[in-house]
Formats: structure tokens, C-alpha cells, sequence
């Protein structure tokens, strides 16, 4: 039976460097996968211009399409400073997703990421999903992100320590043509946030594993009904 798939993510690009592989995976398995980015991206940086902003949107438009998504939807939060928000309006925004696609899986960021947003976006998400009476929500799965994950100091923030493992055999290739999609936002290696990194940590997930790629993810929640 196919399932409803939900991914959170801050920014343009996260979803796909932390989940790319899985979402491609549901996909062309029958799952219906949809997206939630909180965040514009970008407008943070100096210089930024609308038409930079235009195009990082086209090209998640172009990232989903290669993925499969069903939707997409942006709540237009600002860019590294959700902190000067309230909780509870990210929490609302979430809330409104989920009561609306009712998904099975949802993946969204750790806890511990040196970006701000991504761990603001944590506690919505695991707020927004918490065990209630009827909740459609069974699997809570938490990404890294290459850039932020690994960049948080020990005892600063929870260490990822991934205990689910999907095999993304089949779909890293994908995963890759989707951020070429993003191709602005990577990096030249050894930058963490470059091709080749993306794919040796896809590797070395797979050869923690038994796979010959995977994706890591850390379980926050498993109902079984």
C-alpha cells in the first residue's frame, strides 16, 4: 500500500542533500511524496538580489520535478533568523501540513545542526508530530545535512548518530542530478557541501550499513498500528 511522505526542511537544498536519495526512493515505489520549506533561502547573504532568490526557487522547481514530488509548498519564513519568530507560528505553519497531506513518514532535520533554522525547524516538526489520539503520522526520521550537520562542536548540540538506514543503491545517482539542479548552492571539494563529499558520505552510510549507498537517518518516533 502506498504511503504519504512528508519532508521539512529550512531551506532550498536541504531537503534534497538530507533526504534526496529516500524521497527518489518513495517515488518509484508509489508513495506520494510531498515538501514543506520554511524558509526563502538566501536572503541572509549580502548582495542578494530577487532575481538570485527567482532562481533558487526555479531551481527547487527543477530538483522536485527529477525527485518525483507530488507537491510543494514554501511558508516564506526569513532566511537564518526564524529565531526571531515564535515557535508557535512555525509550529502552526507545520501543523497546517500535516493536517492537510495526513503523511505516514515524515523526515526532517537533527536536532543538533550548527544552523540555526534547522534546528528550529526540529522542534516544530517533532511538535507538530507528537503522539496524539488519530495522529496519521507512524515514522519520524531526522537527516543530516553535509554543512551543518557535522560542523556542530561536541557536547553543543545532540551528535548524529543515525540508527535507520535507507538503501539508496538505485537512487544516488538521482539524488546527485537533483542537486545539480541546485548547482549554485554547491561547493568545489573538499567543501562538505560538494558533489564528491555528498557522495562519499552516501558510501560511507552504505558501508555502515551493507549497502552499496545509503542515507542515515536518526528515528525520533516508530508507531506501529
Amino acid at each position: 500500500m502506498s504511503k504519504k511522505i512528508l519532508v521539512v526542511a529550512a531551506h532550498p537544498d536541504d531537503e534534497v542533500l538530507g533526504a534526496g536519495g529516500a524521497m527518489s526512493k518513495h517515488s518509484l515505489n508509489g508513495d506520494e511524496v510531498h515538501v514543506l520549506i520554511l524558509s526563502t533561502g538566501l536572503t541572509s547573504r549580502s548582495g542578494i538580489k530577487n532575481e538570485d532568490l527567482d532562481q533558487l526557487h526555479q531551481s527547487m522547481k527543477k530538483a522536485h520535478q527529477i525527485l518525483k514530488v507530488k507537491s510543494t509548498e514554501m511558508a516564506g519564513f526569513p532566511d537564518n533568523q526564524m529565531d526571531e519568530l515564535t515557535l508557535l507560528t512555525i509550529v502552526k505553519r507545520v501543523e497546517e501540513s500535516v493536517s492537510n497531506i495526513k503523511p505516514q513518514i515524515v523526515y526532517t532535520h537533527n536536532s543538533g545542526d550548527l544552523n540555526i533554522d534547522h534546528r528550529i525547524c526540529h522542534q516544530a516538526v517533532i511538535t507538530s508530530c507528537r503522539g496524539l489520539p488519530g495522529t496519521s503520522v507512524e515514522t519520524l526520521l531526522f537527516f543530516e545535512v553535509p554543512s551543518s550537520t557535522e560542523w556542530m562542536t561536541p557536547g553543543s548540540g545532540e551528535a548524529f548518530t543515525p540508527n535507520w538506514f535507507v538503501d539508496i543503491s538505485e537512487n544516488l545517482k538521482i539524488k546527485l542530478d537533483a542537486l545539480k539542479a541546485y548547482d549554485s548552492e554547491m561547493r568545489p571539494y573538499p567543501h562538505p557541501r560538494s558533489y564528491e563529499a555528498v557522495q562519499a558520505l552516501a558510501k560511507w552510510r552504505g558501508a555502515s550499513s551493507g549497502f552499496l549507498a545509503a542515507e542515515g537517518f536518526m528515528l525520533g518516533r516508530n508507531l506501529v498500528k
